[in-house]
């Protein structure tokens, strides 16, 4: 089974998970797209789809932890095609009423029981493929949601034209349960056992201590920080179309805006993989954590249509290689075992702030009429998380410098 490691079954095997999680992930943005129309539908309020996307977000992380668990034990093809049928049970719901199916359908089907049992086992579930380029094939998984944006947000958009919001969630809930489930029947196979990785100099500096603190508090500290940064990442993702409307750009360039944003994140995520197998998790937040909140001032600087697709394209740039860095950062400081249940609990973390920064866009502009007090509110909350980081990777500097001085000393 080591043989499979890195091997081209293993490519094989993310391609396919890229293909289940980029048409899973894709459910929520029917919301995201339709948020005007939903919006008018039910009450006029955009804090209302604002809030079925949150709880969608919500309910992905809360539920990853159980997912995690039952995909060790009943396997991660029978957890995958489970959770596909829910999310296209959660889509037919959605559109069968108001505002409190909305909400049941997004946050319980959509989110707690389908998509949260597709986002973290395929993660846990990819790494055990590699080693070597552990990084590179995270960046590929990870861009899941940005192939469903770029790919679905224009179809979705010509859709909800056409026929109506509530016929195009029926219309995907279909799609999702004829192409997902033989997908993940026919491709997600066994993973291969890999031997527990010596602790590196980055991870492990004394018995018991991981960059010389304790395990857990190390842990604490990424988790929050996946949660400040995911709260700007998902403001722009949410209401960028909606901006775009209100300052008299159609919808149409909107979801084109979105595209970009998503297209050029897809691309960049690669890149950022390769960076990462070279410098290491830590060092990859930092400076992806500094490009987001550069980008992010830029939709605080210009409200033109060319200004925004350029803004779009540098905050996919920025964004894209940060939660894979997160995920690469859990394997390389804390053993192999402890993925299943970390890798999902950090991801519940950053889904909250996913889901924060989507229902906070929302309520700030119902109170303040417009979304320059939600964009600035997402670069503070990106300003938090860049000390983490700094913080997090000044501890990896001082670690991984003592047994190079004690040999010296020697």
């Amino acid at each position: 089974m080591g043989s499979k490691i890195d091997s081209r079954e293993a490519w094989l095997v993310t391609v396919a998970a890229l293909a289940i999680a980029s048409t899973c992930l894709g459910a929520p943005l029917v919301s995201t797209v339709a948020l005007k129309h939903v919006a008018a539908d039910l009450g006029g309020y955009r804090s209302v789809p604002s809030a079925a996307l949150s709880l969608a977000m919500l309910g992905t992380g809360i539920g990853g932890l159980a997912m995690g668990w039952l995909a060790e034990r009943f396997g991660v093809r029978t957890v995958v095609m489970f959770g596909a049928a829910m999310v296209s049970t959660g889509l037919m719901l959605s559109a069968s009423g108001g505002a409190w199916s909305l909400y049941v359908g997004h946050g319980l089907f959509m989110g707690l029981l389908g998509n949260a049992a597709i986002h973290a086992p395929l993660y846990v579930y990819v790494t055990r493929w590699f080693e070597a380029r552990r990084g590179t094939a995270l960046a590929l998984i990870a861009s899941g949601q940005y192939v469903a944006g770029a790919l679905w947000s224009p179809v979705f958009e010509r859709a909800v034209a056409a026929y109506g919001w509530r016929q195009c969630m029926v219309g995907f809930g279909l799609f999702i349960a004829v192409l997902v489930m033989p997908l993940a029947a026919l491709f997600l196979r066994a993973a291969p056992e890999v031997a527990e990785p010596r602790p590196g100099a980055a991870g492990a500096s004394g018995k018991g201590t991981v960059l010389g603190l304790p395990p857990n508090l190390v842990f604490a500290m990424l988790a929050a920080a996946s949660f400040l940064c995911c709260v700007p990442m998902s403001i722009p993702t949410a209401h960028l179309i909606a901006h775009c409307g209100d300052i008299g750009l159609t919808a149409a360039k909107g979801a084109a805006m979105v595209s970009v944003l998503l297209v050029t994140a897809f691309f960049s995520r690669q890149l950022w993989g390769w960076i990462s197998d070279r410098i290491g998790g830590l060092k990859t937040l930092l400076v992806g954590s500094l490009a987001q909140a550069t980008a992010m001032t830029g939709f605080l600087l210009t409200q033109d249509e060319a200004g925004l697709f350029a803004v779009a394209a540098a905050f996919g740039l920025g964004f894209s290689g940060l939660v894979p860095a997160y995920i690469l950062t859990i394997r390389q400081l804390f053993p192999a075992r402890e993925a299943s249940w970390r890798i999902p609990a950090l991801l519940l973390l950053a889904m909250t702030g996913m889901a924060t920064g989507s229902w906070g866009g929302g309520a700030i502009y119902d109170y303040a009429g417009y979304y320059a007090p939600a964009f600035a509110t997402g670069i503070g909350a990106n300003l938090l998380h860049l000390g983490i980081a700094a913080t997090l990777v000044l501890l990896w500097r001082r670690t991984s410098d003592r047994p190079v001085l004690g040999r010296a000393a020697a």
